[in-house]
């Protein structure tokens, strides 16, 4: 082969290349995550004034609000459930739980359950019992 016919060829390659998209490229979708509900399903004696929150992979979500994510299939959704009584030396509890997002096919409820424990006072050793419900769809 001539040195042109060769330089030629390898223009050409290397121009193929550089207009090729870029595969390496992960694919993504979005996954939408609703907290649907906060509930104090039981209250022994633990306390009347609360504070709680939930997070989605570190995002902070209301109830009744919704997050939509961009994630690959590949990821994971990390969710928090937090529950604190309001007092001077507050109870508190918290619960986690991960996902798959290739797990997600249309729809999924997830509850996390969050248990609280009086830690002080003649009702120590009692619990409160939190039930956040979370709705994960694609």
């Amino acid at each position: 082969m001539s040195k042109v016919w060769k330089l030629a060829v390898g223009v050409v390659l290397a121009f193929s290349l550089l207009i090729q998209p870029v595969s390496a490229a992960a694919k993504t979708i979005k996954i939408k995550v609703t907290l649907v509900s906060v509930e104090l399903v039981d209250n022994d004696h633990v306390g009347n004034e609360w504070y709680t929150t939930a997070s989605v992979n570190g995002k902070t979500i209301e109830e009744g609000s919704t997050l939509t994510l961009t994630v690959k299939p590949t990821d994971t959704l990390k969710l928090k459930a937090y529950a604190e009584e309001q007092d001077k030396i507050p109870d508190k509890g918290t619960t986690n739980a991960t996902l798959k997002v290739s797990n997600v096919k249309k729809s999924v409820n997830k509850e996390l359950n969050v248990k609280v424990v009086e830690n002080r006072g003649r009702y120590s050793g009692n619990e409160a019992d939190w039930k956040f419900t979370f709705k994960i769809e694609k």
